[in-house]
């Protein structure tokens, strides 16, 4: 069991590099501090910038899972900007 539990999730696998990070972006501005986003997202490129995009904005990634198909799962905790 996840000791954290997921306020949004955004499914990004059909969208290709850079809109994959501004969605994910978009979805975390509509969040709370604190709250945690699930971002399921394709190998390749997404897998690279999204995750390194998101700890470049100050978030914190709890997690990424590798779903075995193509797809990985990101859970990101947002994280206000000072």
């Amino acid at each position: 069991m996840a000791d954290f539990e997921i306020t949004d999730r955004v499914d990004i696998t059909d969208v290709v590099c850079p809109v994959t990070f501004v969605k994910a972006k978009v979805a975390l501005e509509e969040l709370d501090d604190g709250d945690i986003l699930e971002v399921r997202l394709n190998d390749g490129e997404p897998l690279q910038n999204v995750p390194r995009s998101i700890k470049e904005e100050g978030h914190k990634i709890l997690k990424l899972n590798d779903n075995e198909d193509g797809t990985y799962t990101l859970i990101v905790k947002k994280v206000e900007e000072d």
